[in-house]
């Protein structure tokens, strides 16, 4: 009998060992109580292998049928699906090849959604024919072409349908991910109607607000219909007024799928009213938070420079979830009691606290928390402070200037490219990335300079910390030692108190 070749007597852990090396396991994933989990699993983009990789895994794959069963979940995990006639007929063939057999080893599916055109607005060739514009190169033809096809794919059900399958088909799906799209060419066809926005606005008009709508709709549709096991959703660019629109769908779709989700984060992308759309959907989110009993990740946020005012139970609703680990909110006006209400609920289970872009109101002071949270918190691992702040001083630096979205201006939505290039916007047409909110120990104040409007989603990374020394500790004992002036807070400050909250001393702090 012949003898095997070297490589195939090894064993599959060694095999699954190299595939690692040639691309990482994208089974293997951060926990959602650390704090990298929200930048690395919930609100960053899928980026695809570099073609050599997927080239290699491929032809691993081709190998023989061993190797093929053991490349699948390096190509299948994490499905993305563009909203396109491309993108649904890739996700309708996957769903039934090989009766489902790639399928059932989906994990997490990343569904991109480019704005829609509203209806009588999506007049792209008379506007690029009569506009007097030098820079304008585009070809009217594309424009038309995909206008087209979106409003053909809404009306004749062709992406609910792709949908349907797929979840169906998704048996081992854990975490669902809407996206805005925007290609290159869209973004082009943006600045045109900006630059020329009194004349240009009459014959074309992109929205994202039909687009969530639409998108949330028929994605919630197929996970109920198929009784997917999903219990984690994402969704980093959502509109405030889709959220409206779908309030009366809730008790119908939503609710069915909210009571398993362990995982739930938003953040939403439009600053404008936002008060008002909020209080609106306060019945929404109670019915919601008060179904989903065994949520143990929360995150909901809101644009950097316009932060939420009303009450932070407003949303939650004196919630307690038993099994909650981490919790985060971000760029809201608070009280110091309503985040010390909130952390004592959970004492006993929170892992990890983010507050980003919190600003304190007057007449409370963040030593007041910080010292609350030290002492009384029994499980604290982390938390994240960055751009913590006062109310009455944020309002005199930003001084009534908005940023209307502080999230990703899109990823590209043609078919052609291999990649899904990210745009990370402040509002000033700054570019950024997720090293940004890197949490080294370094002198680079993040916080307040040219970094500190970069994309405000990411966690900060975690802080390796020395056990503690009684004697020795570099950390200040007392409240009144922090450098709390009740004006600002710079990054120095910052730093020192997400260390000093979680280093007590193991052995002499009150367990």
């Amino acid at each position: 009998m012949a003898k095997l070749p070297g490589i195939l007597r090894l064993s599959n852990e060694l095999l699954r060992e190299i595939l690692d090396h040639i691309e990482a396991d994208p089974e293997k994933s951060v926990n959602i109580d650390r704090r990298a989990y929200l930048s690395v699993e919930s609100f960053k983009p899928p980026s695809p292998p570099l073609p050599a990789q997927a080239q290699d895994v491929a032809h691993f794959r081709l190998a023989c049928r061993r190797f093929g069963e053991l490349g699948i979940p390096h190509q299948f995990t994490r499905v993305t699906t563009r909203f396109g006639r491309q993108g649904f007929r890739r996700l309708t063939d996957l769903a039934k090849h090989d009766g489902g057999k790639l399928a059932k080893h989906v994990k997490k599916f990343s569904y991109m959604v480019p704005c829609f055109y509203v209806e009588g607005r999506e007049r792209i060739g008379e506007l690029l024919q009569d506009l007097e514009d030098d820079l304008v190169t585009l070809d009217p033809g594309h424009f038309v072409r995909k206008a087209n096809d979106q409003k053909e794919i809404v009306r004749s059900g062709e992406d609910i349908r792709a949908l349907k399958k797929a979840m169906s088909a998704f048996t081992s799906l854990q975490h669902v991910q809407i996206l805005r799209l925007q290609d290159t060419l869209d973004q082009d066809l943006l600045d045109v109607i900006r630059r020329n926005q009194a004349f240009a606005t009459q014959f074309v008009e992109l929205k994202w607000t039909p687009a969530c709508i639409h998108s949330i709709r028929t994605v919630g549709k197929a996970l109920l219909e198929a009784q997917s096991p999903f219990t984690r959703f994402s969704g980093p660019q959502m509109n405030p007024q889709s959220a409206i629109a779908l309030k009366e769908n809730l008790s119908q779709t939503f609710s069915s799928l909210v009571g398993k989700l362990t995982c739930l984060e938003i953040h939403f992308d439009d600053g404008f009213e936002l008060d008002q759309k909020m209080k609106e959907l306060s019945p929404v989110f109670r019915t919601v938070f008060m179904a989903a009993g065994n949520l143990q990740a929360i995150h909901i946020g809101f644009p950097s420079r316009t932060p939420l005012s009303i009450g932070l139970e407003e949303i939650f609703h004196g919630v307690r979830w038993e099994r909650l680990r981490a919790f985060g909110v971000q760029a809201w006006r608070l009280d110091a009691d309503e985040i010390v209400s909130l952390a004592r609920r959970h004492r006993r289970t929170l892992r990890g606290l983010r507050l980003r872009d919190v600003l304190l109101k007057e007449g409370s002071m963040w030593k007041d928390i910080l010292h609350i949270l030290r002492a009384e918190m029994e499980v604290l691992d982390w938390v994240s402070l960055r751009r913590i702040g006062y109310s009455k001083d944020f309002d005199e630096m930003t001084n009534g200037t908005i940023e209307v979205s502080d999230l990703p201006e899109g990823v590209s939505d043609s078919d052609e490219e291999d990649g899904f290039p990210l745009h990370l916007s402040n509002g000033n047409g700054d570019e950024g990335n997720d090293d940004d909110d890197s949490d080294d120990e370094g002198e680079h104040d993040d916080d307040h300079g040219p970094e500190a409007n970069r994309l405000a989603l990411s966690p900060d990374l975690p802080i390796l910390l020395p056990l503690c020394n009684c004697n020795q500790r570099p950390y200040p004992e007392t409240p009144d030692d922090w450098g709390d002036s009740g004006i600002n807070v710079g990054y120095r400050e910052r730093k020192l108190w997400e260390k000093w909250v979680v280093g007590r001393c193991p052995q002499h702090s009150a367990s």
